[in-house]
């Protein structure tokens, strides 16, 4: 190893190796001494030597041939096709040699094993080729030149015998055609196993035959001796037989008879015989000289009088079946007798079944002898029988009596006990079956289309009123009110709240005195306390007084607002009639109170009747655009809003949303931010407050100048990560609750949706759910979470409010929710916000898919099952609770309009408004002597009055008219009655037949003992519940009379086409089946609404309940401020009653303001007057005039000197609108204004800031 050698490279761990192998080449040299170029060469030799054991030891068979091709290994004979046999051969030797102890093979162990498997493999090539001549010469049929082939030493096949050459050919050559023929390739060869396969089974073959030539010879000669002896012994050895030794002489006579019938004389045989092996190969074999072979000598006849092998294996297995046999019969001696016996029987019973033919062939004539015979001995006791009867007459009767008197006696006392021991199984029974039946007739009377009279007679029942029915509905009826006055009561303290925060928010601001607060308060302490007192009043006097004239107005009242509940157009018409301030109002109030704000299904269902008239009229006269829905205020759209976010008291949206924004308010480690300037301002507060150092940061930057900063990037990634997760819980809970959702506002958008497709055919399901979208979210749920204390959604204490990272949280959910319900992306300021875009539209795909199922409702008459019978089943009247006040704004808001709403000079509210006559004053309604008229305060006492509220049960003016064909439905119902009296107290299978049958006497005392009843319960019946007179009076008649004006009405009805005689009135019996079933479901459904009502309740209370809290914190607040005032101005008084105003106090301004058009344009207020261009603006004049409420203003629009329109202003409005960031709104529908422009306007100029 050591450079100065300069030898090739050695490897050290093969030391062994060159020692031993240079020694030994050392040793083979004659001097002994090796020369530098011998031992460089036989180093690099020896070096790849140990390379290749290495490898031969990892066994990668690669590197074995890449090694064995190095020339300086020096390999003789080395063929590069033979590599992988060298590599296969080396590993085997060398695993040997590593078991044997020898860790290394020497070149010449790798030269021999190459020079072997070089052997090995010209042998098998030599081996190949024999194989092909072997086939060739099978293909030629030469028995000759096979042998030669089948001898070829290359083949090295064994066994090979040139005696039978000929039997090899036939073997081969058939053995070839069979594979040719399995394999259908006619170029199939012989393998080597299989010629050796084939030689082996030739062989086999001769012997196996020479073996029973010799055995048909010796048993050929013994038979021609007579030689018994070597018979048994040769068939047992030379045929392989199982014999029997006692049947030795019975094989030899057998086979010597066989043969002495084969024997012919004078024939001459040659001494061969001939076999015939495997059923193909012939065989021949001299007896003489006991010589064999497969090729037939040339002129040699076979001896025929010998016995061939087939014979004698026959004759010799049949003597031994032949004495198995008569063994067999031996042994089983008994079953041969039985066997003979039960053949003797078959011929005995073959001998009995002829004799039995015989005599029946011969029946006749024996019947005829048995019959004389039996007849004159029958004849001879009947006599003899007759005569002891007729001597014992009296004494048979007697015990025939008494035997029959027993067993009915036993029988009966049997079936009693029996009944007695399953009493109670027949009980279940009779049970089960009559309530099978009674199911059966049920769903017999539902579900059929024709249900039978005799099915109906027996649930006609059900449609009388049990002294419960009255107290539920007595119990409905005074919830109902309950939740009304409640409704009513919490909506005047909410709307007094307000005004207080107002005012309180005025005081603060110096902009009123504090006693204006202090006259608020105690007029909101005197209505919280004394509200209901004044309902009390016009029960005793006013227009429900005892008086005809007060009576017969009262009902034309009545009679209005019925047809106004009942009939949606009108009040439909009127509401765009008036300016949209005087509607609002008049929605918030009256038409709510019509309704009792939906407090029941029917009322529910009525309302909504009005707001899809309504959306309808609206949409197809106000709305040109379809965007117009989303950019303006549509007035039906924000009253049903109103109504479905808590009218009723029952805030489902706290239901849908409160879990979900809890938990989000909770979450006090949630901080969203998502205004890179304001996350910007924290990033600096927070490093000056950890360093107590000024920054050197600029703090007003714009919004690209913050997102530069890395810090500011990283706080904005993870706040959108926040709001995606909080947002998917919000998503999670609105898509949830699509069942929570009420009615009203999914039928509603679905009305919506179907109003603007048939205005807008062209507009896409995308642009209508859109709008869709704005209804149920952005208008209906948005407000909800940016404002949960502002809509019940949470409760917040008096004095609490919400911290302004939660707002501001709940306002980021909010925003991102309404961006992907409109499918609005992050574009322009919100850019940083891009890449929530993709989340955006996904979701988007969410509430469209939950906008498209929001609108798959029934309509209202499937889902309340109300029709045009409704009212004139139920069992109470519908009442309403209404002030003086809007029913005097209703009458003459009607009067107003009743050109635009009733245009038809016949129409029923012409009618009902001529008959009420001109709009009566407040002092009409409650009466003479309600008010002092000297009273100094009497306007502002009325004032107060009228806002007291009266109960008005809505009838019909046309519900029963007698004598009046025209009015179908009401002789429906009135025959309907009269049917169902008819047919409780008489039966039968069709209206018809009962008709025309007289009632019996016993059918006219049931039909009495009813009206009775009915009087009784009609005598304990609430008025406002009693039917009207003519259905009582009809109740009354006889059965005869009833059925007289029931054919009377029929004839009626059929002229009309409502029924059919030819049907038998089948239609008349299906809508009282329809009737008893909608009874039912009015029960349940009555059961329903009181528990609904009871909630509603509750919860009304617990809002009571909280606002009595804040009017509570009011006046502590201002009470501490009294207080604190006292302290301060000892020397000044401060007077609450309201009369002397508080010296130095600041009173609000009176005076009006007037601005042209043209200078509030200036100014920046008005920023476009549509339809009007700017040179016109100084030709109107905007009149400002503050009202009597602290923070009213009354606003007048002239043109030209003439006043066209005025409009409402709440300061409060405009704030809350300033919080929501709405920057313009409408005014007049013409007149767009800049609201933060106005509030500084009216700020400047009245509160003097």
């Amino acid at each position: 190893m050591k450079p100065e050698a300069q030898l090739p490279v050695v490897h050290s761990f093969a030391a062994a190796v060159y020692q031993t192998e240079l020694f030994n080449l050392q040793q083979q040299n004659a001097v002994n001494y090796l020369a530098h170029d011998e031992l460089s060469i036989a180093v690099e030799m020896l070096s790849a030597v140990v390379l290749l054991n290495q490898t031969l030891e990892n066994k990668d068979i690669l590197m074995i041939k890449n090694h064995l091709r190095n020339p300086c290994l020096g390999f003789n004979n080395l063929e590069e096709e033979n590599l992988q046999r060298y590599a296969d051969t080396l590993l085997s030797i060398k695993s040997e040699a590593s078991s044997q102890g020898q860790d290394y093979l020497s070149w010449n162990d790798i030269q021999n094993c190459i020079d072997m498997v070089n052997m090995q493999i010209q042998e098998e090539n030599e081996r190949i080729i024999a194989i092909g001549h072997i086939n060739e010469a099978v293909d030629q049929g030469n028995p000759d030149k096979t042998l030669e082939a089948l001898l070829l030493p290359t083949a090295k096949l064994q066994d090979v015998r040139p005696v039978n050459a000929r039997h090899y050919q036939d073997v081969l050559h058939h053995a070839k055609a069979q594979k040719c023929k399995e394999s259908q390739d006619e170029s199939a060869l012989l393998w080597l196993d299989e010629i050796q396969r084939g030689i082996n089974d030739s062989n086999n073959n001769i012997k196996e035959a020479a073996t029973l030539a010799v055995g048909i010879s010796m048993i050929n000669k013994s038979l021609e001796k007579g030689d018994s002896q070597p018979i048994l012994m040769v068939l047992q050895s030379r045929f392989g037989l199982r014999v029997i030794p006692e049947c030795a002489e019975a094989y030899f006579r057998k086979l010597s008879e066989a043969k002495n019938m084969k024997t012919t004389e004078g024939s001459s045989e040659s001494p061969w015989i001939k076999l015939v092996m495997k059923a193909m190969y012939d065989y021949y074999y001299n007896v003489e000289t006991e010589e064999g072979t497969c090729v037939a000598p040339r002129g040699v006849v076979p001896k025929s009088s010998w016995l061939t092998g087939e014979e004698i294996q026959n004759i010799a297995g049949q003597v031994t079946a032949d004495y198995n046999r008569e063994q067999l019969w031996l042994a089983n001696e008994n079953l041969i007798v039985g066997l003979q016996a039960r053949a003797r029987g078959f011929l005995v019973r073959k001998n009995y079944q002829e004799r039995k033919a015989y005599l029946q062939n011969q029946e006749p004539s024996a019947i005829k002898i048995q019959a004389f015979w039996k007849g004159f001995k029958q004849r001879k006791s009947y006599v003899d029988r007759l005569k002891v009867l007729q001597g014992n007459v009296a004494a048979i009767v007697k015990i025939q009596s008494w035997v029959k008197m027993w067993l009915a006696r036993r029988a009966y006392r049997n079936r009693l006990q029996y009944f007695k021991d399953h009493n109670d199984q027949i009980v279940k029974i009779q049970a089960f079956l009559r309530a099978n039946k009674a199911r059966e007739d049920y769903r017999t009377l539902i579900g059929a289309e024709n249900p039978p009279l005799t099915v109906l007679r027996k649930f006609a029942y059900l449609l009388d009123q049990s002294d419960l029915d009255f107290q539920e509905e007595l119990e409905v009826t005074r919830l109902r009110e309950e939740v009304v006055t409640k409704i009513r009561s919490n909506q005047q303290l909410e709307k007094d709240l307000n005004l207080m925060d107002i005012k309180i928010g005025l005081l603060v601001k110096n902009r009123i005195t504090l006693q204006d607060v202090v006259l608020h308060s105690k007029k909101l302490n005197k209505k919280s306390k004394s509200q209901l007192e004044e309902m009390v009043m016009v029960d005793k006097q006013g227009i429900k007084g005892l008086s005809k004239e007060r009576r017969k107005k009262l009902e034309a009242y009545q009679h209005l607002f019925y047809l106004l509940q009942t009939n949606p157009t009108y009040l439909a018409k009127l509401i765009f009639q008036m300016p949209q301030n005087k509607s609002t109002k008049f929605m918030d109030t009256v038409i709510f109170t019509l309704y009792n704000y939906a407090s029941n299904q029917r009322e529910e269902y009525l309302l909504l009747k009005l707001f899809k008239t309504a959306l309808e009229e609206e949409i197809t006269s106000k709305v040109d655009q379809i965007q117009d829905i989303v950019t303006g205020n549509p007035t039906v759209i924000k009253m049903v809003v109103s109504f479905n976010r808590g009218a009723r008291g029952q805030n489902t949206l706290r239901q849908l949303l409160a879990p979900v924004v809890k938990e989000i308010m909770e979450d006090k480690s949630l901080i969203i931010n998502t205004s890179p300037v304001d996350v910007y301002k924290a990033w600096v507060n927070q490093l000056e407050m950890q360093t107590g150092e000024a920054s050197k940061l600029p703090y007003d930057v714009t919004t690209e100048q913050a997102l530069t900063h890395p810090e500011v990037v990283n706080k904005l990634e993870s706040s959108i990560q926040s709001l995606r997760a909080v947002t998917d819980k919000v998503l999670t809970s609105i898509f949830s609750s699509l069942n929570m959702m009420p009615y009203g506002m999914r039928y509603i958008a679905k009305v919506l949706k179907s109003s603007l497709h048939e205005k807008f055919p062209d507009a896409t399901e995308d642009e209508l759910l859109k709008i869709v979208g704005n209804l149920l979210y952005y208008r209906y749920m948005n407000p909800a979470i940016v404002a949960p204390d502002g809509f019940d959604i949470i409760d917040i204490t008096a004095g609490g409010q919400i911290h302004p990272d939660q707002r501001r949280n709940l306002g980021c959910v909010a925003k991102v929710l309404q961006h992907a319900a409109s499918n609005k992306l992050f574009e322009g300021e919100s850019e940083h916000l891009s890449s929530m875009n993709t989340y955006l539209s996904q979701t988007y795909q969410k509430f469209r898919n939950f906008f498209q199922a929001a609108c798959d409702v029934p309509e209202p008459e499937e889902k309340f099952n109300i029709d045009e019978y409704s009212d004139m089943v139920t069992l109470s009247k519908p009442v309403i609770y209404i002030s003086i006040e809007e029913i005097i704004n209703t009458h003459s808001l009607l009067l107003e309009h009743q050109d635009a709403i009733a245009t038809e000079t016949n129409d029923l509210l012409n009618e009902l408004l001529e008959g009420l006559g001109p709009v009566p004053d407040i002092e009409s309604f409650l009466g003479e002597g309600a008010v002092d008229p000297n009273d100094p305060n009497r306007e502002s006492t009325l004032n107060q009055l009228a806002k007291t509220e009266i109960s008005l049960s809505l009838t019909s003016k046309y519900e029963l008219r007698e004598g009046e064909d025209q009015d179908l439905k009401s002789l429906m119902i009135k025959t309907k009655r009269l049917i169902v009296d008819v047919i409780r107290t008489q039966p039968g299978d069709t209206l018809s037949e009962i008709l025309e049958t007289p009632a019996t006497a016993q059918q006219e005392s049931e039909n009495l003992k009813l009206v009775e009843k009915r009087a009784i319960l009609d005598s304990k019946t609430p008025e406002k519940m009693k039917n009207s007179q003519s259905i009582f009076e009809d109740g009354q008649l006889p059965i005869e009379q009833k059925k007289r004006k029931i054919q009377r009405n029929l004839r009626t009805l059929e002229q009309a086409g409502l029924v059919s005689s030819a049907t038998k009135y089948q239609e008349i019996i299906n809508e009282i089946a329809k009737d008893i079933r909608n009874q039912r479901r009015y029960r349940h459904h009555r059961k329903a609404e009181l528990v609904k009502l009871q909630q509603t309740l509750n919860a009304l209370n617990s809002k009571t309940a909280f606002y009595e809290e804040q009017i509570n914190y009011y006046n502590t607040y201002i009470k501490t401020c009294l207080d604190n005032l006292t302290r301060k101005n000892s020397r000044r008084s401060i007077k609450l009653d309201g009369k002397e105003e508080v010296k130095g106090s600041k009173k609000l301004k009176q005076t009006s303001l007037k601005y042209t058009a043209a200078r509030l344009h200036e100014k920046g207020v008005i920023l476009e007057i549509e339809d009007l261009q700017t040179n016109q603006f100084k030709n109107v004049m905007f009149d400002i005039t503050p009202g009597e409420e602290v923070g009213d203003f009354e606003i007048k629009a002239k043109f030209l000197g003439v006043e066209m329109e005025k409009v409402q202003l709440h300061f409060q409005d405009l704030l809350q609108m300033q919080y929501e960031g709405v920057a313009v709104m409408k005014m007049f529908d013409k007149a767009k204004v800049n609201v933060n422009l106005l509030i500084f306007l009216l700020n400047k100029k009245f509160y003097g800031k």
